[in-house]
């Protein structure tokens, strides 16, 4: 066994269940945020050994942005974490810029990574053309695209191997990202000596992709400016989901039947209707409506008691900005002190030399 290996193995995490999972203050969260990810990360991936969540605000900047709006995004999507139902006593609940070590090991992951995998990145594509649908100001100002919307890859990876990071709750649009951050592991691993553990995606067995209710072809996504009809976001108020789901676009078929392919309005609302239940199967729902209103009834109120609690607590939470600062503050230090020795063995194993003083491979506590 190599050296790096034999001091790999003692650092923080080795040998444990570690869970990374972030989200994006792009936008406000929304009912696909929750029942694809947040409600799992609280009812089960926090009791894990040991699970971190992150407001990931710099993966924000890939694109044109208002600073006070991503500020203030930042903080309605931590708080709500903890509305959720995030237990800071049970698991790590932190900011993205408060960690350096993100930034410092995005640059070795933009190293090992080739620009062929970069531009081959579905959600590049995709911004890419959003960016070029606003004009040609944002052509002109950024010279067709920030850079960091082609390298952010790199920074997610480095999000995940930071913290030695064994499963990584993902929906399926997050796959193709998952997959390169195991490419890049490996290929680290193999170049420099073994650092990184090597994770891999776990998908949550219902609504992992909850769609949109005026275009149920398309993903239910917090970044969108316009169109926001058919988006049910965390904080609305009770009339406003109830307004939105009875709205939702079914199709002129007679009969509720759960057939992705060929109705997905209806599925969509069965499948989050069945999400709200507990119910595993969405299809088992079908049979009980005769008709879409029934359905749309039932579904409406279903998300309203779903999202009751959700919403209560935010109001709690905000009222008491103080505390939601400690939890960040807390979570930062303690996340701050998981990554550091696995991003200083990187630094180390690359070649770089440590700070004076500050010698690398002495152990746990510099490794």
């Amino acid at each position: 066994m190599s050296e790096i290996a034999r001091q790999t193995e003692r650092l923080p995490g080795a040998g444990r269940a570690r869970v990374f999972s972030g989200v994006k203050p792009t936008g406000h969260l929304t009912l696909g945020n929750y029942l694809g990810a947040m409600r799992r990360w609280a009812v089960t991936d926090q009791h894990r050994s040991e699970a971190l969540f992150c407001v990931v605000d710099l993966h924000a900047l890939t694109v044109e942005h208002d600073p006070a709006r991503v500020r203030r995004l930042s903080r309605q999507a931590a708080t709500l974490l903890l509305a959720v139902g995030l237990d800071p006593a049970l698991c790590t609940v932190f900011v993205q810029s408060h960690v350096d070590e993100h930034a410092r090991l995005a640059y070795l992951m933009e190293c090992t990574a080739g620009v062929g995998e970069m531009r081959r990145m579905v959600q590049y594509k995709e911004e890419r053309e959003r960016e070029k649908g606003k004009g040609a100001r944002g052509e002109e100002e950024w010279g067709g695209g920030r850079l960091s919307l082609l390298t952010y890859p790199a920074l997610m990876a480095a999000d995940i191997l930071a913290y030695g990071t064994h499963e990584v709750p993902v929906g399926e649009d997050q796959a193709q990202h998952l997959e390169l951050t195991r490419n890049l592991a490996e290929r680290f691993n193999r170049r420099y000596g073994r650092v990184f553990v090597v994770p891999r995606a776990t998908h949550p067995p219902v609504a992992a992709r909850v769609m949109d209710l005026q275009e149920p072809t398309s993903k239910m996504g917090k970044s969108r400016q316009v169109g926001t009809a058919g988006i049910v976001y965390l904080l609305d108020e009770p009339e406003t989901v109830r307004r939105k789901v009875l709205r939702a676009v079914t199709d002129g078929a007679d009969g509720v039947v759960y057939d992705r392919g060929e109705r997905p309005g209806v599925a969509n609302l069965l499948e989050v209707l069945a999400a709200c239940t507990g119910v595993a199967d969405p299809a088992e729902l079908a049979g009980s409506y005769g008709s879409y209103g029934a359905l749309k009834k039932d579904a409406a109120e279903a998300v309203v008691e779903l999202l009751r609690p959700v919403r209560e607590r935010h109001a709690e939470l905000a009222a008491d900005p103080g505390y939601v600062a400690a939890v960040l503050r807390e979570g930062a230090e303690r996340a701050r002190g998981m990554a550091r020795p696995r991003v200083d063995a990187a630094y180390g194993a690359v070649g770089l030399m440590a700070a004076e003083g500050e010698e690398r491979g002495e152990g746990e506590a510099r490794w």
